[in-house]
């Protein structure tokens, strides 16, 4: 098999996962190799600050229908109590709005608002084009051996490709290069927490660095 075409299996099966269409529990063969729930264990955040992420995204949803309604289409994210807002809104008044409204949720430290104003909302091709690069990016990250791809968050907004994670900068520059390197890819933002390589001995095992 050569690295395209296993390349394209990996963009697949991660396109699957996020798609929940495979098993959390369930072994996956990729590019000849199992892949199960040892993938998972490699999130930098501890369980309780997962749970906070999940809630904060429930919560910043709730305050933005009830800041904007229907006006706009706006995504959340929430990494380690970063919380990022992508989309489009009609006014700049709306931006500020939403920004505000989520500032005020308990446990939200910062707030990156990349809202679009007066951009069109994205049509359901658009949207699925986006999700189609987030999974190329995420098996690229799979392909790159030098990084835990499993720490780095993924989200992509009318090509523009966000990055977040707790990542030492060697990791934050390594992560961006890759995912420049993906076809579709418009630009790349990075939304990195940057930690020191002490920290990070602290937290994980770290991947070898390619030669």
């Amino acid at each position: 098999m050569n690295s395209s075409t296993a390349r394209a299996l990996r963009a697949t099966a991660v396109a699957l996962i996020g798609a929940g269409a495979l098993s959390a529990c369930a072994p996956l063969l990729v590019g000849g190799a199992m892949v199960g729930t040892a993938m998972v264990v490699t999130d930098r955040r501890t369980a309780a600050t997962q749970l906070e992420d999940e809630v904060i995204e429930v919560k910043a949803k709730n305050r933005i229908q009830e800041a904007l309604g229907d006006k706009g289409q706006i995504s959340v994210t929430s990494y380690n109590r970063v919380l990022l807002l992508t989309g489009e809104v009609p006014e700049a008044a709306d931006k500020a709005a939403v920004e505000q409204a989520v500032g005020r949720i308990e446990n939200v430290q910062s707030v990156v608002n990349e809202l679009i104003v007066g951009g069109f909302p994205r049509s359901v091709s658009q949207r699925s084009n986006d999700a189609f690069i987030t999974s190329k990016v995420k098996a690229s990250l799979i392909d790159a051996k030098d990084l835990f791809s499993n720490s780095i968050k993924v989200v992509t907004s009318s090509g523009v490709v966000y990055l977040m994670g707790r990542v030492t900068e060697r990791e934050a520059d390594r992560a961006t290069d890759v995912a420049r390197g993906v076809g579709g890819v418009q630009k790349v933002v990075k939304v990195f927490q940057v930690i020191s390589e002490a920290e990070l001995a602290n937290t994980a095992p770290r991947p070898p660095v390619k030669p």
